[in-house]
């Protein structure tokens, strides 16, 4: 009689990347090696560069923001971790922030969820649903312009980077530069086309 030994089922734990996870060599160099290579059809989410950030003297860098962003479709590579708390330890430490900043979704728990844009959420659910996934994670920072109208966002993120000193400039270009093609945005757009701008990034 041949001896059946039960066997665990590997958990399919995808994290979300839409900006710098995806191009930023230096800070990504530990991070790679925890997850596999990315693939570009994952779930839907409001992108815009709209979060200010001190790691990158005051760039804009990208968040979901339900506000002011703009419908893309994102990236996602599966992680090499077997629980999905190693992989939250993993995105939290190539991110410098806190496990409250991890966004997660995870079918069988549905009380261990947590999102600030419940759309997103949504997005994220029905997609992960549709993968078969056991987990999704994803950094869930806030944007800084909430206050801002909708229709003077643009003109006011240009003002601000105009204001940023000259490194502050480089940084913001250097990040929309490198920002994947599959974002475009309304900010995106009318930064390119600044000259000075374009030559902040040089």
């Amino acid at each position: 009689m041949v001896e059946q030994r039960a066997t665990r089922k590997s958990k399919q734990i995808a994290i979300l990347g839409w900006g710098s996870l995806l191009w930023d060599a230096e800070n990504n160099r530990d991070f790679e090696r925890l997850h596999g290579p990315w693939m570009f059809d994952g779930p839907e989410l409001q992108l815009e560069f709209s979060r200010k950030s001190r790691t990158r003297t005051g760039a804009l860098t990208l968040v979901i923001d339900p506000k002011h962003g703009v419908a893309s479709r994102v990236a996602y590579a599966f992680s090499v971790r077997a629980e999905p708390q190693e992989a939250i330890n993993d995105l939290r430490r190539r991110e410098g922030t806190t496990s409250e900043n991890i966004g997660r979704f995870l079918p069988e728990h549905f009380t261990l969820n947590r999102a600030r844009s419940a759309v997103a959420l949504a997005s994220i659910g029905t997609w992960a649903k549709e993968k078969s996934l056991d987990a999704v994670l994803w950094t869930d920072l806030v944007g800084d312009f909430d206050a801002i109208d909708e229709d003077a966002f643009v003109q006011s993120a240009v003002k601000y980077i105009q204001g940023l000193t000259a490194k502050g400039k480089a940084k913001a270009a250097e990040y929309v530069w490198l920002a994947p093609d599959f974002v475009r945005t309304p900010l995106r757009d009318a930064l390119e086309k600044e000259p000075w701008f374009n030559e902040a990034s040089g």
